[in-house]
């Protein structure tokens, strides 16, 4: 679930944004950006294994309270790195800024809400159709309706189906497509405060979300959420899953072509659906891998449209 990004640098957007430089010999680099991809990969691990420690708290401070414990501490990070303090703000920036915060702070929330009841794999799946409809909105190719098909087959499978044994939680499903809804959103809302603002727009988002988020956490979680314990599991909720996967795509964005950061990063609900199995015991049938598998080639092929469509033009 990726609600820290900073909204000039979100996956939906690097499949949007201007194509990289066209490939000539010059600079075509035959060794394998073996950093790089680690970085980006790296990313991953931590994300899903951030979020997958994140349920393991859901007990004890519920999901609303985890999510304030991530968004809390992650805006903490943020303006202490960004300080935004230093760019005089008015009153007129607040309702750009505001939108984009509570859909960051909503989408956060029905995530971690949909991981309460299915597997957290298939969630990241689900989710995913939000910035995916996004992307081939703007295509309207014809030659792109074979990843709608694609996307829309890995969802059919994952919707649960009467009678059938691994059928899903309908309130987990969902919890999962408004806040692929809300990822949709968060696209529209993070491109326009990204050209605005540039980078100060990810910590002043990200406290907005954290202000609609609160109130939420404090209903569900109460005063268990100033205990040391849990307050210590969130911190590392909001390290693992915020401040090291944003290090890291950082640095990946910078050495990579947009169309391969963006295909790499569609393997993500495949690294959530393997650390919700070490870390969480969740297994999977061979029909919602099947389904899953669906939803990354549809993603993987939309990225990877979107190269060659930006490519075109400088060839």
């Amino acid at each position: 679930m990726r609600g820290y990004d900073p909204p000039e640098c979100t996956w939906q957007q690097r499949v949007l944004s201007a194509p990289s430089p066209p490939v000539t010999p010059e600079s075509l680099n035959l060794s394998f950006p073996i950093w790089p991809v680690g970085a980006l990969l790296g990313s991953l691990i931590s994300l899903s294994i951030g979020t997958s420690f994140a349920k393991s708290l859901f007990p004890a401070v519920g999901a609303g309270g985890t999510t304030l414990y991530r968004l809390v501490f992650a805006t903490l990070m943020l303006m202490a790195f960004w300080r935004p303090w230093r760019r005089r703000w008015t009153w007129a920036d607040a309702l750009p800024l505001g939108l984009y915060g509570v859909t960051l702070g909503v989408m956060n929330l029905l995530f971690y809400s949909a991981i309460k009841t299915i597997p957290f794999g298939l969630a990241i799946a689900i989710e995913f159709t939000g910035p995916l409809a996004v992307a081939l909105w703007h295509s309207r190719r014809a030659s792109d309706l074979v990843w709608v098909v694609l996307a829309m087959l890995g969802l059919g499978m994952i919707l649960p189906m009467p009678g059938a044994h691994d059928a899903l939680n309908p309130l987990g499903i969902g919890f999962a497509l408004a806040a692929g809804a809300c990822w949709a959103m968060y696209i529209v809302f993070g491109q326009r405060v990204a050209q605005r603002y540039g980078t100060m727009a990810t910590p002043m988002g990200m406290l907005a979300a954290a202000l609609v988020v609160t109130p939420f956490g404090l209903y569900e979680a109460g005063s268990a959420l100033l205990d040391t314990q849990w307050l210590a599991a969130g911190l590392a909720v909001a390290l693992l899953s915020s401040a090291v996967p944003y290090t890291l795509e950082m640095y990946a964005l910078k050495h990579l072509p947009k169309n391969t950061f963006s295909i790499l990063l569609s393997l993500e609900p495949a690294v959530g659906a393997v650390a919700g199995w070490i870390v969480l015991g969740e297994r999977l049938s061979p029909g919602q891998w099947a389904a899953m598998g669906f939803i990354i080639t549809a993603s993987m092929g939309s990225a990877w449209s979107a190269g060659r469509r930006g490519a075109k033009p400088s060839q």
